[in-house]
């Protein structure tokens, strides 16, 4: 397949090629395009098989559900059964924006888009380029994340193209996205709220909104068969880098010491080995490594949005100079953190190791 690759921005959305994407998404194709959280493979979500084309398209399993994505409150409507009162308080507070909610299902969305299940994942993206793909296409888009299944989410054009072309019918490059971590999901069919996986809006900032909300326990814990995560999707590999990566828990010094320890004694048998620190640490790695080291700080502690933006990037970059061992930090589990620590224990398999 040709897959035509395409360059806007939001400040200039090319208004003939978002009418050439809408076309191809109406007619059962595939379209990658930037959201505000990561880029997103689009198909009409109402098409069941346009949906099994996503599923081929990124090797991705089919009881994986996808989200549904839409550009008005008025779209919403048709896809579910019914609005509970605790999501209209969250869609007034956060829609537009990285907060996916989950409802019953109408009879219209088909379950090759819900993976199998009665409820439907929707999301209302605060993204110019995703709004108007969605408005033009007038069908609600069901995307996923534009990779191949367990590899980094994208977050850059180019990582889209690195994944997906020859696969899909076209690629519509923004950019770099603004967040850089996948939405938070909250399953509001339950009597009390759910979090089935972390993001930009923490929990706090969603009981600021309507009083008490559970977190599923399966988050960040390794999925057995007493831990089950409530999304199905939480329980594959997920944006893992091709290198084997291990995470550090513990005194920063301590960390570092261990790091250091661990990745000098891969690159001297030869192996491409990657660091993953915060900006603050980098003067605990300087001077203390082997040439066959790269040492990449994911951003700034104090602001942990920077790392959440980069966290993504750093991976495939680490893909990309072929690093086959990855030694990184551990960061603080409160707020956003949460959203960062359960990318990056998926990405390394659950190698964590307390000091």
């Amino acid at each position: 397949m040709d897959t035509i690759i395409v360059k806007m921005n939001e400040s200039d959305i090319d208004e003939e090629k978002i009418c050439q994407a809408a076309e191809i998404i109406r007619g059962g194709g595939l379209v990658a395009f930037p959201t505000e959280t990561v880029y997103g493979l689009g198909a009409n979500a109402l098409d069941p098989v346009a949906s099994t084309k996503i599923y081929a398209a990124k090797g991705r399993p089919s009881d994986n559900p996808l989200i549904a994505h839409i550009a008005d409150l008025e779209m919403l409507k048709p896809l579910v059964e019914e609005i509970p009162e605790a999501a209209r308080k969250l869609m007034d507070a956060f829609w537009p924006g990285p907060m996916t909610l989950i409802f019953r299902k109408s009879d219209l969305v088909p379950k090759e888009t819900t993976g199998g299940l009665d409820t439907v994942a929707v999301r209302y993206p605060n993204h110019k380029i995703a709004q108007a793909l969605i408005r033009e296409a007038g069908v609600s888009i069901a995307a996923p994340s534009a990779n191949l299944s367990g590899k980094p989410s994208p977050t850059l054009g180019e990582h889209v193209i690195d994944d997906m072309d020859g696969r899909i019918d076209m690629i519509i490059d923004g950019g770099m996205v603004g967040m850089g971590l996948e939405s938070t999901i909250v399953d509001v069919t339950a009597e009390t709220p759910m979090i089935l996986r972390p993001g930009f809006i923490t929990k706090e900032m969603l009981q600021s909104v309507i009083g008490e909300v559970k977190i599923d326990p399966a988050i960040l814990e390794k999925p057995t068969e007493g831990l089950r995560p409530k999304a199905p999707g939480m329980k594959y590999r997920h944006y893992a880098p091709k290198a084997d990566f291990t995470i550090y828990r513990g005194n920063k010094n301590k960390v570092a010491e261990e790091i250091l320890k661990q990745a000098n004694e891969k690159a001297k048998q030869g192996f491409l080995t990657g660091i993953i620190t915060a900006e603050e640490h980098l003067k605990l790695y300087e001077g203390k490594t082997d040439e066959n080291i790269s040492v990449i700080a994911l951003g700034n502690l104090a602001h942990p949005e920077t790392i959440a933006n980069h966290l993504f990037q750093v991976l495939r970059e680490f893909d990309k100079q072929g690093a086959e061992f990855i030694y990184g930090e551990a960061f603080s589990e409160d707020h956003i953190g949460q959203a960062i620590m359960n990318r990056l224990t998926k990405a390394a398999g659950y190698q964590i190791i307390d000091l």
